[in-house]
């Protein structure tokens, strides 16, 4: 069967009172490669089919990959079966009614192949020469993904979303293996993607890297470039759920009961919003949810997405809401979408800019292992990773070890200094996760680097 076949028998075999299915057609291919030499490439496909009966206010959910014809049945009745037994669901409602379906819904679905990378990998050979020539060796990967997720309802909702993937991690070391300098890029059909442009930029980091100097723990003036952003930005919206702000377990928690929301976080005029039509990040417009959380629900399949501004001019504006949070906190209904943009005031400059103003101060590469301390502030902890550098005078003149940092996000919106020109940018720790983001390099005045880390 077809996704939309399976889509349509899926719905046809339920016998509860409503039902909503999701079939996610998946496709992946990659190259990796290693010492300025390819090693490995190949495709994939993936399929996944879930189905959510509703039988009354009891919910059951089954999700199964690769699901074979004559298994639909047995799917479909298990799902139903959890379905008879379960407790009534908090965030029961009616299901999304259903409009016009989504215009290329019976398209045939076009998997991705090795052949999105007819421009890159060619660019990707030369940077292999140019790093060997220069005496570096380049490691890393390149991904792209296309998965087509199909959306139908018992109540009429037909919806597909066909979303492109692209990220290149590279990672540059010298012969020695001493020294390292890491980048990244998200991407979604590697058309845009400059390898010898950041092959240079790593050639660069490295070549700072030749001066070591050791700097003790403390707080210091920091300049975090868009990757690092990203991953603290991420958090603070992953951790922006209503539902746990009401119960007052998020940072997001107004004392004595209800949110924050309206409350200024920043000095600075800086937002935060998702657009599921930005340009170069666009995302589902749609909700697909494919088992309830206290940030989503089943039952709002299909709720349309729009633009969405979380914190807007320094203010929190809006929390993750489900129709059921909603009507708990009495805010708008504001459900997640899959990217985020971070912003400042016009007339940002560039991290360049930004470090040839820099009296004294650090320039972090990337962050990564970072870990919750403490929700009630949003404290995080983790580690600076492939290149800290020391800025004297507008100039990196060196690397520092590693740090330790204990930081929350929330409460570095409000010590900003400065916001810089905002660009796509892949974060480090979570682009397992999470790809979609345009984000600028911020100035931190007093960034705290808590312990010295041995990692190299």
């Amino acid at each position: 069967m077809t996704p939309q076949e399976m889509v349509e028998r899926a719905l046809e075999l339920s016998g509860n009172d409503a039902c909503v299915v999701l079939v996610d057609e998946g496709s992946t291919a990659n190259l990796r490669f290693a010492g300025n030499t390819l090693t490995t490439n190949g495709v994939a496909r993936s399929a996944q089919l879930t189905v959510i009966s509703i039988a009354g206010q009891g919910v059951g959910v089954v999700s199964r990959s690769a699901v074979r014809d004559e298994q639909l049945a047995d799917v479909v009745a298990a799902a139903d079966a959890a379905a008879r037994d379960a407790q009534p669901a908090e965030d029961a409602r009616e299901l999304v009614a259903g409009g016009a379906a989504s215009p290329h819904w019976d398209e045939e679905v076009r998997p991705t192949d090795i052949g999105v990378y007819e421009g890159f990998a060619p660019a990707l050979g030369d940077a292999f020469a140019a790093a060997q020539a220069g005496g570096r060796r380049l490691y890393g990967f390149a991904e792209h993904s296309l998965t087509s997720t199909f959306l139908g309802t018992s109540t009429g909702v037909r919806l597909r979303h066909d979303q492109p993937t692209g990220r290149l991690e590279l990672n540059a070391k010298s012969a020695d293996l001493k020294r390292s300098a890491w980048t990244g890029v998200s991407t979604p059909d590697f058309t845009d993607v400059d390898v010898a442009a950041l092959d240079s930029a790593l050639a660069q980091r490295l070549e700072w890297a030749k001066t070591r100097v050791d700097l003790p723990a403390g707080r210091y003036e920091t300049l975090l470039p868009p990757s690092a952003v990203a991953d603290l930005m991420i958090y603070l919206f992953w951790s922006a759920g209503a539902r746990d702000a009401l119960d007052g377990r998020s940072v997001f928690a107004k004392p004595g009961g209800g949110t924050r929301v309206g409350e200024q976080l920043a000095r600075l005029p800086v937002s935060l919003s998702s657009d599921p039509g930005a340009a170069g990040i666009a995302c589902a417009p749609f909700v697909t949810a494919h088992a309830s959380s206290r940030q989503s629900s089943v039952f709002d399949n299909g709720l349309p997405l729009g633009p969405t501004d979380w914190i807007n001019d320094g203010r929190l504006e809006s929390l993750l809401q489900t129709r059921y949070s909603a009507e708990l906190s009495g805010l708008p209904v504001t459900p997640g979408i899959d990217n985020l943009i971070m912003s400042g005031p016009e007339g940002g400059r560039s991290l360049e800019e930004m470090i040839a103003s820099t009296r004294r101060g650090l320039l972090v590469t990337c962050l990564w292992y970072i870990r919750e301390v403490d929700p009630q502030t949003l404290l995080v902890t983790g580690l600076t990773r492939d290149g800290v550098y020391l800025v004297e005078h507008g100039e990196v003149v060196g690397e520092v070890n590693n740090f330790r940092f204990n930081e929350s996000p929330v409460d570095l919106l409000g010590r900003l200094t400065e916001v810089g020109a905002a660009g796509r940018t892949l974060p480090r720790e979570w682009n397992d996760y999470f790809q979609r983001t345009i984000m600028p390099a911020v100035r931190v005045p007093d960034f705290n680097m808590s312990t010295v880390s041995q990692a190299s």
